[in-house]
């Protein structure tokens, strides 16, 4: 008997920014995977259960929620933002696939979310309003060359580009590393928008120019937006400034 496995994004941790579909999901579910804090955000029943972990523990928490659903249950994967961007659908992926057979008998859902950057662009304008990329500043999984190779032809190309995982106790220098080399690329007047925790009651969205970047004001709640050549600041006498980047291109370099 296989069961369900639905693999569900709650998006960047407002509760109006959780889609209807992502909450259907939840209310059909009978046993959560997750991080601690996003399972917390749960509000569930007596007859739901949660079954807690740490935020590196990816691939275990897939097998065991796999495992859980080839027995038969209802079973969800919880993921803060979009779980298909740098979260649990690619890890559930990744387990069924080294896995046991039965494993891809199971029905398999991805419940789309809010992602970070979305969620920062929305609070600021449009910088994502042309091509951009997201990359993760993180090297757990891959090595830092790699990252850097990536941020430079990102740059080079006059992608927007998004930043998430940038900084960490354990990764304490990547963050500035990764500006020092978009800094040989781009215009010290390109405008990089830091936003931490947006949608949530400690949001802190800053608008600052590549030129005067501090990477300490980042911590890993914070998904950072560089603008691409082209991208632009409105200023609104008592309003906020607008960020945008034009839908059109000159392909305007350095």
């Amino acid at each position: 008997m296989s069961g369900r496995l639905t693999v569900i994004g709650l998006g960047p941790g407002n509760a109006d920014q959780v889609t209807p579909e992502a909450s259907r999901a939840v209310a059909e579910a009978k046993f959560f995977y997750g991080y601690k804090p996003y399972l917390d955000r749960l509000e569930l029943r007596a007859d739901q259960t949660r079954v807690a972990s740490d935020n590196r523990e990816e691939l275990a928490r897939s097998k065991d929620a796999l495992i859980k659903a080839a027995e038969g249950h209802d079973v969800a994967v919880v993921s803060g933002g979009d779980p298909g961007v740098f979260a649990m659908a690619a890890a559930v992926c990744e387990a069924i696939e080294a896995g046991p057979a039965e494993w891809r008998a199971i029905d398999v859902a991805v419940v789309p979310g809010i992602t970070a950057m979305l969620a920062v662009a929305a609070r600021i304008g449009a910088p994502l309003g042309h091509d951009f990329c997201a990359i993760s500043l993180s090297d757990n999984l891959k090595p830092w060359d790699l990252i850097e190779l990536r941020l430079l032809a990102a740059a080079g190309a006059g992608f927007v580009i998004a930043l998430y995982n940038p900084i960490s106790k354990a990764r304490p220098w990547q963050l500035g590393r990764a500006f020092e080399c978009l800094t040989a690329i781009l215009p010290g007047t390109t405008p990089v928008i830091f936003g931490r925790a947006a949608g949530r009651p400690d949001e802190r969205i800053e608008v600052t120019l590549l030129a005067d970047v501090d990477a300490q004001k980042a911590d890993m709640a914070t998904c950072i937006i560089i603008g691409s050549p082209e991208t632009r600041i409105i200023k609104r006498d008592d309003r906020p400034a607008l960020v945008y980047t034009p839908r059109s291109s000159t392909g305007q370099r350095k």
